[in-house]
C-alpha cells in the first residue's frame, strides 16, 4: 500500500481537515489544525506531503520520525499540528486496513468510556451559572470556564472579586458533586496567578488550568507545588521534550496535550505515559472538530492516567457549524451520564461525510482569536 495524494480543507467553524489517499482505496482522516493558523498549517501539510506521498502508511513510526527529525528545524505549534493531522489519518488507514480501531493496534483499550465536560460562559466569563445548569440538565457532570477577562501583571481586587464571584455562582448552581474547572487561559501573570489560586482554595476545584503560560512556570514552582487545587497545563506544549522539564518539576498534577498540536496520537501517546511515571493524570486539550475528538478518544482508550477528555459540543467558538454536523453517524459519539463513548469503529472509529466536508470548505473560514487591550491601551493576553 503506497500513499498517493493528500489533501485539506478548511471549513467552518475554524478546522482544517486532512484527507490521506492510498493506492488501495483505503482513505485516512486528520485534523492537524491550529486555532488562527489554519492556512499556515495546510501549507506545512503540503510540504511534509513530500516524505509521505509514495510511501507505506503503515509504517507510522517510520514516517513519523522522518516527518520530525528529517527538517533540521524541529518541534513548534506549525510543524507539529501538520504532522499530527497526518499521523492521525494513517493510524485511521492502518485500523481500516485491517478492521479494527486504532486502540486495538495501541495494546487495546483500559475503558469503554471516558468523562467529559462542558465549556461554560465564554471568553468573557459571564452568565456562568445558568450556563452550569444548562450542562448538567444535558447530562455533563463537570464543567470548564474562564476565570477571569484581561488582568495585569498587577491589577485591582474587584478582578479577583469578579473571579471569585464568578466561581461562587457556579458551585451554589451546581453543588459539590460536579466538577469545576477554571482557566486562567495564559492571561494571569505570576504576581496575580498567586493570588487567585490562594483565593479559588475553598470551591474545591477539579483543577486550574494555565495558572500561567508553560514558559513562565519555573518562575513559580514553589506556589503551584503547594496549592491544594491541582494545577492543569499543557495545550501550548508540542512534544515529549517541551513536556520534560514541566514533569521533573513537580509543579503540574494534570498535562493537557493536544493530539491535533503535539505530533498526533503518536506523539501523544508517549506524552501521557511519561506524565504516568510522574504520577501525573491526563486531560487531554480538544476544543475541535470530530476528527479530533475522535483521535483523542483513541489515545483515552488505551491511557489509564486519562481521567476527563475536553469536546468542543455547544462550545462559543462553534457559531456556523458544530462538533457533529461533519459525520455520517453522530451517535458514534454516544453521550450519557456525563461520559462518551470510545468509538469501536475500525481506525479512528468515524465516518467522515466528505461530500458536506467539500461544501463547506468552500466557505472555509480565516478564523482569529481577538485581540485584547488593557485599559491604558497595552496589548492583553486573550
Amino acid at each position: 500500500m503506497k500513499i498517493t495524494k493528500l489533501t485539506t480543507y478548511t471549513v467552518p467553524p475554524r478546522w482544517l481537515f486532512l484527507k490521506v489517499e492510498t493506492d488501495e482505496g483505503i482513505v485516512g482522516w486528520g485534523e492537524p489544525v491550529l486555532e488562527g493558523r489554519a492556512a499556515t498549517v495546510a501549507a506545512a501539510v503540503e510540504e511534509l506531503s513530500d516524505y509521505v506521498i509514495g510511501q507505506d502508511p503503515r509504517n507510522i513510526e517510520d514516517l513519523w520520525t522522518i516527518m520530525y527529525r528529517a527538517g533540521f528545524y524541529r518541534g513548534g505549534p506549525i510543524l507539529m499540528s501538520a504532522l499530527a493531522g497526518i499521523d492521525q489519518a494513517l493510524w485511521d488507514i492502518k485500523g481500516k486496513a485491517l478492521g479494527v480501531p486504532a486502540y486495538e493496534l495501541l495494546g487495546g483499550k483500559v475503558r469503554d468510556r471516558i468523562r467529559v465536560y462542558s465549556w461554560i460562559g465564554g471568553d468573557r466569563p459571564a452568565d456562568t451559572a445558568q450556563a452550569a445548569r444548562d450542562a448538567v440538565d444535558r447530562g455533563f457532570t463537570a464543567v470548564k470556564m474562564n476565570g477571569t477577562e484581561e488582568m495585569q501583571y498587577i491589577d485591582s481586587w474587584d478582578k479577583v472579586e469578579q473571579c471569585i464571584a464568578n466561581v461562587q455562582a457556579v458551585r451554589d448552581a451546581v453543588g459539590t458533586s460536579v466538577g469545576i474547572g477554571v482557566d486562567f487561559h495564559g492571561r494571569v501573570h505570576k504576581p496575580m496567578a498567586k493570588v487567585l489560586i490562594n483565593e479559588l482554595e475553598p470551591y474545591k476545584l477539579m483543577f486550574i488550568e494555565e495558572p500561567v503560560l508553560s514558559e513562565n512556570i519555573g518562575s513559580m514552582l514553589d506556589v503551584l507545588r503547594n496549592a491544594s487545587t491541582p494545577i492543569a497545563l499543557g495545550e501550548r506544549l508540542y512534544s515529549r521534550w517541551d513536556f520534560k522539564d514541566i514533569l521533573a518539576s513537580g509543579a503540574v498534577d494534570i498535562i493537557q496535550p493536544d493530539p491535533s498540536h503535539a505530533g498526533g496520537i503518536t506523539e501523544t501517546r508517549k506524552i501521557a505515559a511519561m506524565a504516568e511515571a510522574y504520577d501525573v493524570a491526563v486531560a487531554l486539550h480538544c476544543p475541535l472538530g470530530p476528527i479530533a475528538l475522535a483521535a483523542n478518544l483513541q489515545i483515552d482508550a488505551g491511557c489509564y492516567n486519562a481521567f476527563i477528555q475536553e469536546q468542543s459540543l455547544g462550545i462559543h467558538y462553534n457559531k456556523s457549524n458544530d462538533l457533529l454536523d461533519y459525520v455520517v453517524d453522530p451517535s458514534v459519539f454516544a453521550y450519557e451520564e456525563g461520559m462518551v463513548q470510545i468509538p469501536n469503529g475500525p481506525g479512528l472509529g468515524i465516518e467522515v461525510n466528505e461530500e458536506y466536508v467539500i461544501e463547506r470548505s468552500k466557505e472555509g473560514h480565516r478564523w482569529r482569536n481577538p485581540v485584547w487591550r488593557h485599559a491604558d491601551g497595552s496589548f492583553a493576553e486573550w
